[in-house]
């Protein structure tokens, strides 16, 4: 027979019914030899001889679709007959030959295939059936060592056997264990790649809405300071033309006002887009809530309604930046979550020396299994190519980093609520968090 040529190595099942094909064929060899020792042992009864070989033929050939489908399916009925058939025929070739010697080679040949991981019971089976066999060739007068040694001898092989099995079957338990290992280790590494790339592609835009920032500031400065000088030049007018005092009542500084909300917005979009690679400082929660809104105002929309309730409050120590960055991504969470439109209540207050910042909207809420893995990173219940899952990990880090904590409650069709504590002077190892965050 042709070794598998044809086969990979990593084909477990293609090499299973490869060495079960084989084992098959040797074990047809060695009947085939057994019944030519037995055949020799009674040569010349030829009444005897005819029987046997019938029988060794009916045996044979149904052994060969039984153990196909035993070795293809694991039939434990295809088993069980098997076997029963096979030592119902060793009784019969006891009887037609005298219990000749070749006789009792079938004896541990059987007991080589019985396999109880497989068929759990195959042991109690095969024990009765030697005994079967034995108290036969007891009964029919053959001496009494005979059928012991080979009862003994079938035992021995059985047990070998066994050891063999349950050696095979913890091996491919444990080749499965590394697989499965391996398995999780290439996705563990397919995500762990993913994330790098979504990483590397949020840094870049970072650096172009950066970039992009500085360039709009430049000419937003000319902008501003020509549009105030001519301002300046028109009131200085003794006698302007009608025409133009509405230039100057109205027109005029109605830009004035555009140019610097285009101005602080930029600047606003500079600092969220760049961090803070100052140390830590001072700073108004309130004042970047502000800038948060400026922000967000565009991606917000007219559907969604912001309800402002802040209270005044103390300067705090921490990364302004940062902070904006949370408010951000809370009101973007929140406009997420409002598909349909609806309210946004930003609010802030003290509680003792802590800062409580707290949003809240009417969107869809989350069930407690959303909520449990919220602030895990990539996270995400978007569709894909839709979210990056980033944005409340982001805010659950900038929080922890300022010695903070967030709480969440929401409820299906109910709405969220984002509350932020933190405090109004945090430890100063503070500082040695800022490079993290921004990586």
């Amino acid at each position: 027979m042709k070794r598998r040529q044809s086969l990979t190595p990593a084909d477990p099942e293609a090499d299973a019914a490869w060495v079960n094909t084989r084992l098959k064929n040797v074990t047809l060899l060695a009947c085939i030899l057994i019944h030519l020792l037995l055949v020799y042992s009674i040569w010349g009864q030829w009444e005897r001889i005819a029987l046997v070989t019938a029988v060794f033929a009916v045996v044979t050939g149904t052994n060969q679709v039984l153990a196909s489908r035993f070795f293809s399916q694991h039939t434990r009925t295809a088993e069980s007959l098997r076997f029963v058939m096979n030592m119902v025929a060793n009784i019969i070739y006891g009887l037609a030959s005298d219990w000749a010697l070749p006789m009792w080679l079938y004896l541990p040949l059987n007991a080589l295939w019985v396999d109880r991981f497989v068929d759990p019971g195959a042991r109690p089976r095969l024990g009765w059936m030697l005994a079967l066999v034995g108290g036969v060739a007891l009964a029919d007068g053959c001496p009494p060592l005979v059928p012991a040694c080979f009862v003994l001898l079938s035992l021995l092989v059985y047990f070998i056997s066994e050891g063999r099995v349950f050696l095979t079957h913890q091996a491919l338990r444990s080749l499965a264990q590394q697989h499965e290992k391996l398995a999780q280790a290439h996705r563990q590494l397919d995500l762990a790649h993913q994330r790098a790339r979504e990483q590397e592609r949020l840094s870049s835009l970072g650096m172009l809405a950066a970039g992009v920032a500085h360039e709009i500031n430049n000419p937003m400065s000319y902008v501003k300071s020509n549009v105030n000088s001519l301002l300046l030049d028109l009131r200085a007018c003794k006698a302007l033309p009608e025409e133009l005092r509405e230039y100057v009542d109205d027109v005029l500084p109605a830009t004035l006002d555009g140019i610097r909300r285009v101005t602080a917005i930029v600047s606003d979009l500079r600092r969220f887009a760049r961090g803070d690679p100052e140390a830590v400082v001072e700073y108004d929660l309130n004042q970047e809530v502000a800038v948060a809104l400026r922000i967000a105002r565009g991606q917000l929309g007219p559907q969604c309604e912001v309800i402002l309730e802040l209270t005044e409050l103390p300067h705090l120590l921490g990364h302004p930046g940062q902070v904006a960055q949370v408010v951000v991504n809370l009101l973007m969470n929140a406009a997420q979550a409002m598909p349909g439109g609806g309210r946004i209540r930003v609010s802030t207050r003290m509680e003792n020396e802590e800062a409580v910042l707290e949003v809240h909207d009417t969107g869809v809420g989350m069930t407690p299994e959303v909520r449990a893995k919220l602030f895990e990173p990539f996270f995400t219940t978007k569709p894909t190519g839709e979210g990056t899952g980033m944005g409340l990990a982001v805010v659950h880090g900038i929080v922890t980093a300022h010695r903070g904590r967030i709480r969440v409650d929401s409820a299906p069709q109910q709405g969220s609520t984002f509350t932020i504590h933190l405090p109004r002077i945090p430890p100063l190892e503070l500082g040695l968090s800022d490079e993290r965050l921004r990586g």
